[in-house]
């Protein structure tokens, strides 16, 4: 099985970078994939999968089933949607639309989710299971994977698998992560309210430009001593307005800001922790205050069996050598996590760095890939699916425990 798909893979390759190309010529906003969606659509109906369109506004499902198997699908998810950058890579396939490039190399996402696909439907016979490809929009604003969860993709889901790309770790190498992933990702917006007076008689005012570089301070501070150091918490305020005049003291200061955590139970308990800071910094000095802390998505924490199982794959396709086990999770955050709240699974580092030259970073308008990652990505993929299926149906009281479960939830 292993030899059929790296060999369909590489009759596939001219193909997928094809698809590549075209799909980072032509990048879109989240939310707006309508001509992503319908390329994507095309090629999966071309494979002879079933697909829906418009699922989570924009997303795009495909479903893949063969032979006898329990009714539960294996998802394989990946995203669709680019950034709001000016791409200054100079490639001959660069961004034609102004403004907007693939810098997180969800270009390559959707061609790995591609090319899956279109091995395992070559495969025929061969393959028994049921895969449900979920191609998602507006990853970049966290929303798209709520928008498919409500239109009910993970309705008899077993499990699910995703991947991003990595450009720390070469092109041929996988990276695996047991447990935390990514961190669970808020917004918080904060409004400090003093009494504005005379630049030259701030006992006559309540400065709220002073009072709010106090809760700044305060709560920097309060991170290092009253949360567990090993559970780390990063509050990072992006933005901060206030004032009209330099003589004049100013009465409201607004900030926004972003708040990281990798523990659910730590990351439970931030707003309260946090407005219990604001609230005695500004009472102390006689200010008031408004915070408002939005829920952003939670935490990507990697299924241990899931994660077991597609190292073994990742082994058996490239060699231990080319597996990495990645010892730190990142701060970083992304709503796969709200899948997980619906199925176990797992996400794998998909290295695309350049062996030989320096590789710029997500999220820069100078971001490149080696393609030849794409094929990587899509036997990886590919063969996790078979050995998932070949041991969920070679072992008929694990299905029975999972079907129970299934029904009970």
């Amino acid at each position: 099985m292993l030899t059929q798909i790296k060999t369909l893979a590489a009759e596939f390759a001219p193909r997928l970078i094809e698809i590549r190309r075209h799909l980072h010529s032509h990048p879109e906003l989240s939310g707006q994939e309508y001509q992503t969606a319908a390329y994507v659509a095309g090629v999966l109906s071309s494979c002879g999968l079933q697909v829906r369109e418009a699922v989570g506004k924009t997303g795009v499902v495909g479903e893949l089933k063969r032979g006898e198997c329990p009714p539960q699908w294996l998802a394989i998810r990946t995203d669709m949607d680019a950034l709001p950058i000016t791409e200054q890579t100079g490639l001959d396939f660069s961004s034609r639309q102004t403004g907007v490039m693939h810098a997180c190399g969800h270009d390559v996402h959707t061609t790995v989710g591609l090319g899956t696909a279109m091995v395992l439907a070559s495969l025929g016979e061969q393959f028994a299971g049921a895969v449900r490809f979920l191609f998602q929009p507006a990853e970049e604003i966290a929303q798209g994977a709520g928008w498919m969860v409500a239109d009910g993709v993970m309705q008899s889901v077993a499990a699910i698998l995703s991947l991003h790309v990595f450009p720390s770790i070469p092109a041929g190498t996988i990276g695996i992560r047991y447990g935390a992933l990514t961190a669970a990702a808020d917004d918080l917006e904060l409004t400090i309210i003093g009494e504005s007076g005379h630049g030259a008689r701030p006992h006559e005012a309540i400065d709220a430009i002073w009072i709010a570089s106090q809760v700044i301070t305060s709560l920097q501070q309060a991170i290092s001593r009253t949360q567990n150091p090993l559970r780390p918490v990063v509050l990072t305020i992006g933005k901060i307005s206030g004032g009209r005049a330099p003589n004049v003291i100013a009465d409201k200061v607004e900030m926004v800001g972003t708040v990281r955590s990798l523990h659910p139970e730590t990351h439970a308990q931030l707003p309260a922790w946090i407005e219990q800071i604001v609230a005695s910094v500004c009472q102390s000095y006689g200010a008031r205050y408004e915070l408002h802390y939005r829920r952003g998505v939670p935490s990507v924490q990697n299924d241990p069996l899931l994660t077991q199982l597609l190292e073994s794959a990742a082994k058996d396709a490239w060699g231990p050598d080319q597996v990495q086990v990645l010892l730190e999770p990142s701060l970083g955050a992304e709503d796969f996590a709200l899948f997980l709240e619906h199925a176990p699974g797992t996400m794998f580092r998909l290295g695309v760095g350049y062996p030989d030259r320096p590789n710029h970073p997500l999220h820069h308008p100078q971001f490149e890939v080696d393609e030849r990652a794409i094929v990587t990505g899509v036997v990886t993929l590919a063969y996790t699916a078979c050995q998932y299926w070949q041991q969920l149906l070679a072992h008929p009281e694990t299905r029975r425990s999972r079907e129970s479960r299934d029904s009970e939830t």
